[in-house]
C-alpha cells in the first residue's frame, strides 16, 4: 500500500491516545464521513499496522498501533498495558480532547495528552498529571475528566498543584458525580482557576459532528 500524511497522522495519534475508537479518528483525522475512515482503518489494519480488537462487551471495537506501526512512526515499541477498567474514563477523555479542538478551534499540535506529558518526564517518581494540557490563546489549561471520587485529602493536592502549573483547570464531571461536582464547587472557593463541565454535554457536541 502506499502511505500517504493521513496514514502517518492516524497512527501518531493513536500513539499519543494509546487507543482510539473508529469515530474518534473520523473527527481528528478530519474523514467527510464514517464509511471512508472504516475503509481507511480497514486497509492499515491488514497491512499490519494497526491491531483492531473487541475487549469490553458494548463498547466498539478499538484500534491500537501494532509492532509495524510503532516503528513506522519512531514510537517506543513496547505495548501499552490497557486497564480495563480505564476503558470509558479513556474513551471519555478522547472525547473531551475532541471536544475542545472542535469548539475552540485547536489544533492536534495544542494538545499534550499524559502518555506524552509522562514521556517527556522520564523515569523516576511519577507524581499525577492531567489527562491532558490545553495552549489555547498563551494560557496553559489542564483538563480532567473525573468519573470515580477520590479521597479528599488527594483530590485537594492535584487541584492545588493544578492551581499552581495551570492558568485554568477544566474537570468534566457526568451528571451521576454529584458528590464529584459538589467537592469541586466547594474547592472552588479557595481555588479559582476551576471551571466545572457536565462530561454528557461534551460527548453530546461531538456526536453532531458524526
Amino acid at each position: 500500500m502506499i502511505l500517504v500524511d493521513r496514514d502517518y497522522f492516524i497512527m501518531r495519534e493513536i500513539e499519543r491516545f494509546i487507543f482510539v475508537l473508529s469515530r474518534h479518528i473520523k473527527l481528528l483525522a478530519g474523514f467527510d464521513g464514517q464509511r471512508a475512515c472504516d475503509r481507511r482503518l480497514k486497509i492499515l489494519t491488514e497491512a499490519g499496522y494497526l491491531n483492531k480488537r473487541k475487549i469490553l462487551y458494548g463498547i466498539p471495537s478499538m484500534f491500537f498501533l501494532t509492532y509495524k506501526g510503532k516503528m513506522l512512526i519512531g514510537a517506543n515499541k513496547r505495548q501499552d498495558k490497557i486497564r480495563v477498567d480505564k476503558i470509558p474514563h479513556d474513551i471519555a477523555v478522547t472525547d473531551t480532547a475532541i471536544y475542545f479542538k472542535l469548539k475552540y478551534k485547536i489544533s492536534s499540535d495544542e494538545i499534550t495528552t499524559e502518555k506524552e506529558i509522562n514521556c517527556s518526564a522520564g523515569f523516576g517518581d511519577r507524581k499525577h498529571v492531567p489527562d491532558f494540557i490545553v495552549k489555547k490563546d498563551g494560557e496553559k489549561i489542564c483538563v480532567e475528566v473525573e468519573l470515580s471520587l477520590k479521597s479528599k485529602d488527594r483530590f485537594q493536592k492535584i487541584i492545588a498543584d493544578n492551581y499552581l502549573e495551570y492558568d485554568t483547570q477544566f474537570w468534566l464531571v457526568s451528571k451521576s458525580g454529584i458528590k464529584i461536582k459538589q467537592r469541586l464547587e466547594d474547592l472552588s472557593q479557595k481555588y479559582n482557576n476551576i471551571e466545572i463541565i457536565n462530561l454528557e454535554g461534551v460527548q453530546e457536541f461531538v456526536r453532531q459532528y458524526k
